[in-house]
């Protein structure tokens, strides 16, 4: 996301996990939290700081995209809308796949070439470094609805949102940011080398490049480029990231743990490349799924691992058991569940028939 706070030198006492990052952070058979973690969500009132650089940033942004989603459908090339389409869709890609999955949560490994497609990608959507996204998005994990959490949902729809890049971050984000482990982080040089030269990468591949190409490539004017696959592309990219943040922590069903804030949404699946099902999600953050296979398995990016995986690119692949996924709904779910997983009783027919499955073995 882009920066929204300096960093602080700050103590504060010390404030219990409310959930798992790693497989490892489990403590329970069914990779749960064996201890009541409802009493620890809370939002402290206090006094909001406000950023007001981003604020009129975002501003601008929100204006300029409207405009440009009226040259969408008035002015600008064939062309431009197909690359605005794919590069909405990639853009995404650098986040859920990269920022998210491979590098957050660990949820798979990639060989050198698919790294360093998904950091492109990333650099392109411009939701800050991966390390820095990475280290917000485990902070939100382990201390998810607190005043730790960077986008604590206890503090409203807009705020968690977009609010809190609005204004300066609680004492309790920065303080548990510096204790999180980032030590993975610090020793890939890739990250860190993006970290480094983020400000120069950036405009380059999120504002240069989105606009340069269809102006060069296929004669588009400055004013299209710019307005459509430019601003209209990152906006739209950064509210169907901030949806998981805001809507898929309040609206929706808790079938894997009712105990928690996070929620599965359907429509939001489709919306975000299959990142809807959140509930699942903070459940089990180590799958490379995010969802369960059937009708949970509709997902661009799972698509997008799988066939890199296919090709060797993407390996060591985690996912969850289904007996796993069945002992946590049992002891925790709020009851919405009615499908276990693939070859369940009641999964639908056509779900099955619809569903891939990838890397068999030659009998």
């Amino acid at each position: 996301m882009p920066p929204n706070a300096e960093e602080q030198k700050i103590s504060q006492p010390d404030m219990c996990t409310t959930g798992v990052l790693f497989e490892a952070d489990a403590e329970t058979i069914d990779g749960g939290l064996a201890k009541d973690i409802k009493h620890l969500k809370h939002a402290e009132k206090r006094k909001i700081e406000l950023v007001w650089f981003n604020i009129i940033a975002f501003a601008y942004l929100y204006v300029a995209s409207t405009y440009g989603i009226w040259l969408l459908f008035t002015a600008v090339k064939w062309q431009t809308s197909v690359f605005t389409l794919f590069a909405i869709l990639f853009s995404a890609l650098g986040i859920s796949g990269g920022a998210h999955r491979l590098w957050t949560h660990r949820t798979f490994k990639a060989n050198l070439p698919l790294q360093l497609i998904l950091l492109f990608l990333n650099t392109m959507a411009f939701q800050d470094a991966v390390y820095i996204w990475a280290r917000d998005h485990r902070v939100h994990h382990k201390y998810s609805e607190t005043d730790a959490d960077p986008y604590n949902s206890q503090r409203g729809w807009f705020f968690s949102h977009i609010g809190w890049l609005c204004c300066k971050k609680h004492p309790d984000v920065i303080a548990k940011g510096k204790g999180i482990d980032l030590s993975d982080l610090r020793n890939d040089p890739l990250i860190m080398f993006q970290k480094k030269y983020y400000m120069i990468l950036m405009p380059i591949c999120c504002f240069l490049l989105t606009t340069a190409i269809p102006m060069y490539c296929w004669n588009e004017s400055f004013n299209n480029a710019w307005h459509v696959p430019t601003l209209f592309r990152w906006c739209l990219t950064l509210n169907l990231i901030w949806l998981v943040n805001s809507s898929a922590h309040m609206y929706g069903k808790r079938p894997y743990d009712k105990t928690i804030s996070p929620t599965d949404e359907h429509f939001l699946v489709w919306l975000r490349f299959g990142e809807g099902y959140h509930n699942y999600h903070h459940v089990f953050p180590w799958d490379y799924k995010s969802a369960e296979l059937g009708k949970y398995s509709r997902d661009f990016t799972t698509y997008f691992i799988q066939f890199f995986a296919s090709i060797g690119w993407a390996y060591d692949l985690k996912s969850v058991s289904t007996d796993m996924v069945k002992r946590r709904v049992i002891r925790t779910g709020d009851g919405s569940h009615n499908v276990w997983g693939w070859g369940d009783k009641d999964q639908a027919k056509e779900d099955m028939e619809e569903t891939t499955i990838t890397h068999q073995k030659d009998e």
